[in-house]
């Protein structure tokens, strides 16, 4: 795994226009003249972003005639859902540690004081 990739992944992904850019290529790979029509900047300031985005390796783009065709990398999309799984699973695990050292009277998920669910009461 290589730490500066993906910190220059996540990097990329902390403006609001290039992730709204990587949304819009959920939906399928696009043309700059596209992705700039349905947001609120310049089709320079798109391919600005593009930019970023490719040298991240999030995007890929192809050449179709005199223009560039743009999608997501899926590859390097499911590293960045891997790590926030793995995130996840950390964040749960601790979560769920927390909550039994949060139990003071339980030992092996039975309370200390008790006979069981069958204890008579005298």
């Amino acid at each position: 795994m290589d730490a500066n990739r993906d910190a220059d992944r996540w990097g990329a992904l902390a403006d609001g226009t290039r992730r709204a850019i990587v949304a819009c290529l959920a939906d399928g790979p696009q043309a700059v003249g596209q992705l700039a029509a349905g947001l609120p900047v310049s089709r320079s300031a798109v391919s600005q972003h593009l930019k970023i985005l490719k040298d991240a390796g999030l995007v890929e783009d192809t050449a179709a005639g005199t223009r560039r065709i743009y999608r997501l990398n899926p590859v390097a999309l499911a590293a960045l859902r891997d790590q926030l799984d793995t995130y996840w699973q950390r964040a749960l695990a601790g979560y769920a540690n927390a909550a039994e050292e949060d139990q003071p009277g339980r030992l092996d998920g039975q309370d200390r004081g008790s006979d069981g669910p069958q204890a008579s009461r005298g």
